[in-house]
């Protein structure tokens, strides 16, 4: 059993409000997911061949200048950073075909949470609401945000093996529930040079998805795909640059629920995390049909 959450900003007026919104339906799917918990938010875009790149240290303390003044030494040019302890945020106008070897290479200790030009992700053990003091979740700013809580039945509990998970660029996957051909999936992935960094089931969901993008399917498309081809009892929240996704397997037997209004699209596991929302109560307030892809753009 876990959590899942979604909110996507119709009203630009209330995207500064972003974290304060969300957080709480985050915390609020606490007992559904203890152990660990995360929310991606996508941001303005950034301009040109800029990316974003969220890293993770672990227990293992850094020094986030002494790695951006390595970062300046090696590609020339002085990255952007946002540290939280042991998170930060570098932004940089090199390609991730660079940035990520480099990092490999030099702190082999960091992990890579997410690369895009909108994206930013947090995640770590944890209950949801000590995961969000920890990061100061409540101050992010945005248009949508796609979060997990996460109760382990067929992984380990640490990070990596926390939600959202991320592949590709600008794309992230949250799941409740559970996949019965995972290494199917990593089988037809492996050989194509896809690497894996966990055992975790909903890792296979999504870079399965991911590579179809790759391939040339849109959101849609893939998704379509993916109803062929993933296995199992499903909720899966998808969030892109600029789209928010949600489907359910054909049995639907994993919960969600959508509130929309002209301000906003709120999704979650339960209604409790979304009672707090403004105007909640004159919202569009209905379950999502088995094997329908609902999308909504920014």
């Amino acid at each position: 059993m876990c959590g899942i959450v979604g909110l996507l900003i119709k009203n630009p007026e209330l995207r500064d409000s972003l974290g304060e919104l969300v957080v709480p339906m985050l915390v609020g799917m606490g007992e559904r997911g203890p152990d660990s918990a995360g929310l991606a938010v996508f941001t303005e875009t950034l301009p040109g061949g800029y990316r974003k790149y969220s890293l993770y240290s672990g227990s293992k303390a850094v020094d986030w200048d002494t790695i951006a003044a390595a970062f300046h030494t090696e590609f020339g040019s002085q990255p952007d950073v946002r540290s939280q302890g042991n998170h930060a945020v570098f932004s940089a106008d090199q390609s991730p075909d660079q940035v990520k070897p480099w990092f490999r290479s030099h702190y082999p200790h960091l992990h890579l949470l997410s690369t895009g030009q909108t994206i930013d992700l947090y995640k770590d053990t944890g209950s949801p609401a000590q995961v969000a003091e920890r990061y100061h979740l409540r101050s992010l700013k945005g248009s949508h945000a796609v979060g997990h809580t996460r109760m382990a039945t067929e992984s380990a509990v640490t990070p990596a093996h926390a939600h959202p998970f991320t592949a590709g660029e600008d794309f992230c996957l949250v799941h409740n529930g559970s996949l019965s051909n995972p290494y199917m999936i990593r089988r037809q992935l492996e050989p194509l040079g896809i690497q894996f960094e966990t055992d975790n089931d909903t890792e296979a969901a999504c870079r399965f998805l991911e590579w179809r993008m790759r391939e040339g399917d849109d959101l849609e498309q893939a998704i379509q795909t993916g109803f062929a081809e993933l296995d199992g009892f499903y909720t899966f929240l998808m969030g892109t640059a600029d789209k928010l996704a949600l489907v359910r397997d054909a049995f639907a037997c994993k919960p969600a629920i959508v509130a929309e209004t002209e301000d906003y699209v709120a999704i979650s596991s339960e209604f409790r995390s979304l009672a707090h929302l403004p105007n909640v109560k004159q919202a569009h307030l209905y379950e999502p049909a088995p094997e329908e892809m609902y999308v909504w753009t920014v």
